[in-house]
């Protein structure tokens, strides 16, 4: 059986939640595919998180890995092509850590590449109604920190891995193929103001955890496929 790792992000920078980690609680409460289904909320700080999503990845060795956390700026989800060994933080994470032009892995490459078919998960998006691009950076916060430490991980294992984002603002919706009920929706306002630094409206409702929701299961769909069901993905929103 395709074991599933889904994860997202625990709120940060003062917010009160994280459309990332309230997708993945929504995809595994409604979660009906054949696949094992493994969920976890990552905490936001560069040495906890790559901790844990190691942990995580030893003691259930997933076929696929979905790791999502919210991307500021953006007005699509984007599959992530390369994350890069940099982690340059503007503000600290949730235990106070800000590093500044250090690398995620001392001695390890300065880049690695996704090795999975972001063009193709970028393109199902779309046809279901969610605008998505691939996109050529992750950043330098957490998220990016996270998919460098997964894929140095399953490095030595088979298969492969890339990463994805998903923007703040989701404003349409749709019934989740699978998954998320058509009246799980979640309405994010975008109050950007940096790369790393993320704000989420209080006001939202459930229209954009939904949507976010609904891509991972569109993404899970593409990479446990019967021609790619035995590689590995990231897929860091």
């Amino acid at each position: 059986m395709t074991t599933v790792l889904l994860t997202g992000f625990e709120p940060f920078a003062g917010d009160a939640t994280n459309p990332s980690g309230d997708a993945v609680r929504l995809v595994g409460e409604a979660w009906t595919g054949g696949e094992r289904l493994v969920t976890a909320v990552l905490p936001v700080a560069f040495a906890r998180a790559a901790e844990r999503m190691r942990e995580l990845i030893d003691a259930h060795s997933p076929d696929v890995i979905l790791a999502t956390g919210l991307a500021g700026g953006r007005a699509v989800v984007t599959p992530e092509r390369v994350a890069i060994n940099l982690t340059d933080a503007r503000i600290p994470d949730n235990d106070g850590a800000r590093p500044i032009d250090e690398p995620s892995m001392p001695g390890a490459p300065a880049a690695a590449f996704a090795t999975l078919p972001v063009k193709a998960i970028a393109a199902a998006l779309v046809d279901a109604g969610i605008p998505s691009a691939v996109s050529y950076t992750a950043g330098t916060f957490v998220c990016n920190h996270v998919m460098f430490t997964a894929l140095d991980a399953v490095a030595d294992r088979p298969g492969g891995a890339c990463g994805l984002r998903p923007p703040p603002v989701v404003h349409r919706g749709g019934a989740c193929r699978r998954t998320v009920p058509a009246d799980v929706r979640h309405r994010a306002g975008d109050r950007h103001r940096h790369p790393h630094e993320h704000r989420h409206d209080p006001r939202s409702d459930a229209r954009g955890q939904g949507r976010v929701a609904r891509a991972v299961r569109i993404s899970a769909d593409v990479v446990v496929s019967p021609i790619l069901g035995k590689m590995r993905l990231m897929l860091c929103w």
